[in-house]
């Protein structure tokens, strides 16, 4: 099993960063609905990831 990584953000749970086969890039697994348009995506790491999970989990926050 690859390694998977919790993302979470002000203490609510948004879904699991999974390292993909090239153990380089992630996959994004969204479980909370302000970043359902992120299910799936793969980004290059962890980091981006986070940032931008945390801009669409704050923008839905607003609304």
């Amino acid at each position: 099993m690859r390694e998977s990584s919790i993302i979470e953000i002000d203490g609510t749970f948004l879904g699991a960063a999974i390292l993909e086969a090239d153990y380089k890039r992630s996959r994004f697994y969204a479980a909370h609905e302000s970043v359902r348009p992120l299910h799936q995506h793969i980004f290059d790491n962890i980091d981006e990831l986070k940032r931008v999970a945390t801009v669409g989990f704050r923008r839905r926050a607003k609304s």
